[in-house]
Formats: C-alpha cells, sequence, structure tokens
C-alpha cells in the first residue's frame, strides 16, 4: 500500500473542506421552497404577517391592512434592471384591478431611499410602497433576488409566485380568477 505524504495529506483535506464548504454555501443560499411545494399540491398557505415602514408619507403598513383585497406583492429595488421593465405593467395592473378590489403592493428592499423614491417619480408608480430596507422580510417569502412577486387572494393565502419578472400573461392567469373570487 503506497503512503501519502504530509503535504499530500493537506492539501486532500483542504480540498475536501473546500468542497464541503462550497456544497454547504449552495445548498443553504436556496430559496424556501415551502412556497412553490404548497402551490404544486393546490394549497393557499396563509401570507406571513408583514408590517413595514412606507416608503414615503411616513408610518408603517401591515399586510393583514389589505384582507379583502386581492393582492400583487411586488419585491423591487431600484437597481434591479427587471424591475424597471415590469414597473409599467404592474403599475397598469395596479389601475385596472383597484376598482375591482384588488391592488399591487410594493417593497423596495436593499436600496437607497433617494434612489427608489426616484423610481417611483420615474415610473409614475402610483400603487402602495413599504420598505424593506435590511431586507428582513425576504426570509419570511423565500426571496431571494429580485423582482420577486406574490400573488395574495382576499383572505390573505398565497395563491402564485413568480420568481423573476411578470409578464400579462402571468397576471391574467394568476391575479384575474381571484377577483372573481367573494370577499
Amino acid at each position: 500500500m503506497r503512503r501519502v505524504s504530509p503535504a499530500a495529506g493537506a492539501v486532500i483535506a483542504a480540498l475536501t473542506a473546500l468542497v464541503a464548504l462550497l456544497v454547504y454555501g449552495v445548498t443553504s443560499s436556496q430559496p424556501d421552497r415551502a412556497i412553490e411545494h404548497a402551490l404544486t399540491a393546490g394549497e393557499r398557505e396563509p401570507s406571513p404577517s408583514l408590517t413595514l415602514p412606507k416608503l414615503t408619507g411616513g408610518g408603517s403598513e401591515s399586510l393583514s391592512h389589505y384582507r379583502g383585497k386581492v393582492v400583487i406583492l411586488n419585491y423591487w429595488a431600484s437597481w434591479c434592471d427587471p424591475c424597471r421593465q415590469e414597473s409599467r405593467l404592474l403599475r397598469r395592473w395596479h389601475e385596472r384591478i383597484a376598482p375591482r378590489g384588488g391592488t399591487v403592493l410594493g417593497v423596495d428592499a436593499l436600496d437607497v431611499t433617494s434612489d427608489a423614491q426616484a423610481f417611483i417619480r420615474k415610473y409614475a408608480l402610483s400603487y402602495p410602497m413599504l420598505r424593506d430596507r435590511d431586507g428582513r422580510t425576504q426570509s419570511k417569502f423565500g426571496v431571494v433576488g429580485y423582482p420577486e412577486t406574490i400573488v395574495l387572494d382576499r383572505s390573505g393565502r398565497i395563491a402564485a409566485l413568480r420568481r423573476g419578472p411578470v409578464d400579462e400573461e402571468f397576471l391574467m392567469r394568476s391575479v384575474s380568477p381571484l377577483l372573481e373570487e367573494p370577499a
């Protein structure tokens, strides 16, 4: 049997530790998939509680305030290119669903307040905006990137999820039927 030199043994041990650390890093940074699993099973799980400061105007707002409405909860940031691309679509959908008991609710996360406010002005966004300065609420929904959108039914249950930018087809399929459901 061939003996391994101490130097080679140290290199092998270091490489093994590095691979283990890499595997841990990759698996621990994956989003919580509980929402996807529930949706795949046809279940609507209750939305986690959420209370955040308003981006403008002071005060705070709770997600429970919107119970009885269909909510398109959109996590975004001003520096996010796909967020820019979907912002006008979300504005149009807010205008479309507001008279029918729906709203878009933006959550600006990990962003500079003045940049977020400039973004809102530039894209003429009229829907309510909350501020998650340190990203502390993201783990409640398994958010790992921007944009991510969670659709809530009138009872505050999660009805749909989109990781990445929304499009017209997703909103039609996920939001329109909820607007027909009773409050």
